[in-house]
């Protein structure tokens, strides 16, 4: 409840689908598995019971390396340790969605794998319509010989057949930013979604306190779907329509073959980082206690991941 004007106004944040579009480009078998670990992790972080839990992976059907993303996905999915299915309702949700679709496979880790559903299908498509809410990824694959015919198509696809408006993902070769242009801002801008992750797992705006967090704006209680108002918002802006996180497409030092320039080596909230739970604790007790003597700590650790 917000006090506005002399009245109360009720706010509340919901999730959805949250897509996560992959847009094609010169991908090495290396940027294929990195990524895949980044969509492992959009998947599976606190057992994907996350209102930003990534849950339909769009591909370009048209990209001789969708085949190859997918299967990357599919693997990093197998290799993460079941997670229990603590919320309530969750099993049951993950078994409507296997039992939607013939082609649905349980993988090692307890995580449901749908592929092949048709983009165009009916307009109550379990897998774009209901979140799951828990351990099921369902993969999609547009038209467009282009990366920007696919993400125009991906605009699309994304605005008007996945559920819900908090969060989704683009993961896309910075290469291929350059060669797009003011083509992709446009396709950023016409997004509906409260916060857009560019190679980064939407998640990510959530920690950060300058950043709005909430549903696109224009929902009411006739049409929810992912809330109204934001929360965080430290810089109070008065109307914010979308929160945009960019992160490095590759770690270093491999992004310098992609031309990025940074040091940022894999994300410590990977589900694949071995080192996570160590440069965690460091990070916490510099932020109690900074001393630039721990800073070399941390930066090892964080190196090994």
């Amino acid at each position: 409840l917000v006090p506005q004007q002399g009245r109360l106004v009720i706010t509340s944040e919901l999730g959805g689908v949250s897509p996560v579009v992959v847009v094609p480009g010169p991908w090495t078998e290396a940027d294929l598995a990195f990524q895949a670990e980044n969509v492992a992790t959009m998947k599976t972080h606190n057992g994907g019971f996350n209102c930003i839990a990534g849950q339909v992976l769009v591909l370009p059907e048209a990209w001789e390396q969708a085949g190859a993303m997918e299967r990357a996905v599919r693997d990093a999915l197998a290799g993460v340790p079941p997670r229990t299915a603590y919320y309530p309702g969750a099993a049951d949700r993950t078994a409507a969605l296997a039992s939607a679709y013939a082609g649905s496979e349980t993988l090692p880790s307890g995580i449901t794998f749908v592929p092949d559903v048709p983009a165009d299908g009916p307009a109550d498509e379990p897998a774009f319509t209901t979140e799951t809410f828990g351990a099921g990824l369902a993969v999609t694959r547009l038209p467009g010989d282009t990366p920007e015919a696919f993400l125009d198509a991906a605009v699309e696809f994304c605005n008007t057949r996945t559920a819900g408006t908090l969060g989704m993902s683009i993961l896309i070769h910075p290469k291929t930013i350059e060669a797009m242009g003011s083509g992709f801002e446009d396709a950023v801008a016409r997004l509906r979604y409260g916060t857009i992750g560019i190679n980064a797992w939407s998640g990510v705006g959530f920690l950060i306190a300058q950043a709005a967090w909430g549903a696109f704006p224009g929902h009411d209680r006739t049409d929810i779907q992912s809330g109204t108002g934001v929360v965080h918002n430290a810089l109070l802006f008065g109307q914010p329509q979308k929160t945009v996180v960019r992160a490095p497409f590759a770690p270093f030092p491999r992004n310098l073959l992609a031309g990025e320039i940074h040091a940022a080596p894999r994300p410590p909230w990977f589900v694949t980082n071995e080192t996570a739970e160590t440069t965690s604790m460091r990070l916490t007790r510099f932020a109690a206690s900074p001393s630039v003597l721990k800073l070399p700590g941390i930066f090892a650790s964080a190196l090994r991941g």
